[in-house]
């Protein structure tokens, strides 16, 4: 039975993982499930970004705490602990590309040589650092397939949105992510109430919650050239308590492409709130045409 379909054809799990690990139950889940395979992990931990009790559960040979910008202790750790691959998991709070960051020499150089700074560039040098010292990042879906948005009514029931709402928030959405804005909007019958950038979903919502109307819906979605090992759209608990303060009633993610973290509790909670979550197929959408 295959680990998970997401991993590279010659994957090996008998050699050590690097684990860089951000904030949030993501990076535990992670951890767990690897842990559940045997195999061998290591832990890059950001200081005031991972949880205490993960760094904890490493043995101390096998974990640093680093700050956020050290990235050339980042790949001397990944060297001295033997680590032939390694995986990105938890976010890094926005700020701190600003203000908190301490970029060491290998950083700062990198950084200079970008002439965009966001998630994408950034990670996409680090991964790039990694691969020239022989440690391939994996695909961040790895190992828990099961947590994946389904196609469908997730949250069981019909569909209560209006369909050309919901094909206008995936249009709207899919133009959002494909300009590197942001990867979610909200919607209400045509209308654009606020769309996801810097700071994230949940300060999105909170300004959705500003308007007071019914019907409306959150979308996640992905970039059309999504890179996996850089960025996975999360949703989880906290997300679905601020659509209910923000009476934002149905949320339509990107099946197969968005983590739903602790997916049992997740939907049980949004059936609770009455909350209907929807996944949709981003197969052949078309950024470039508006829907009928």
């Amino acid at each position: 039975m295959s680990l998970s379909r997401f991993l590279p054809p010659d994957y090996d799990p008998s050699l050590p993982v690097g684990i860089l690990a951000g904030r949030g139950f993501y990076p535990s889940l992670m951890v767990g499930r690897m842990r559940q395979h045997g195999i061998p992990l290591r832990l890059v931990a950001l200081d005031g970004e991972t949880a205490p009790d993960l760094i904890e559960s490493f043995p101390k040979e096998h974990r640093t705490l680093i700050k956020v910008g050290q990235l050339g202790r980042m790949l001397r750790a990944m060297e001295s602990m033997g680590c032939s691959y390694a995986i990105m998991v938890g976010q890094v709070r926005p700020g701190r590309l600003f203000k908190g960051l301490h970029p060491d020499f290998k950083a700062f150089r990198i950084l200079r040589s970008l002439k965009q700074r966001n998630a994408e560039t950034i990670y996409g040098a680090v991964i790039a650092e990694m691969e020239s010292i022989g440690v391939h990042t994996l695909d961040a879906r790895c190992f828990i397939d099961d947590q994946l948005a389904d196609l469908g009514i997730m949250t069981g029931g019909k569909v209560r949105i209006d369909p050309h709402t919901l094909d206008h928030g995936i249009f709207i959405a899919t133009e959002v992510a494909r300009l590197d804005i942001g990867q979610g909007v909200v919607v209400k019958r045509g209308t654009v109430l606020c769309t996801e950038d810097f700071d994230g979903t949940d300060a999105m919502l909170q300004r959705a919650g500003k308007y007071s109307t019914r019907g409306k819906l959150l979308i996640k979605t992905v970039k059309p050239r999504q890179d996996y090992r850089i960025d996975v759209p999360v949703f989880g608990e906290t997300t679905l308590r601020h659509m209910k303060e923000a009476k934002v009633e149905f949320a339509a993610l990107a099946a197969d492409r968005t983590i739903l973290i602790n997916k049992p509790a997740v939907i049980e909670l949004a059936r609770k709130l009455r909350i209907q979550l929807i996944g949709f197929d981003t197969t052949g959408i078309s950024p470039t045409e508006t829907p009928a």
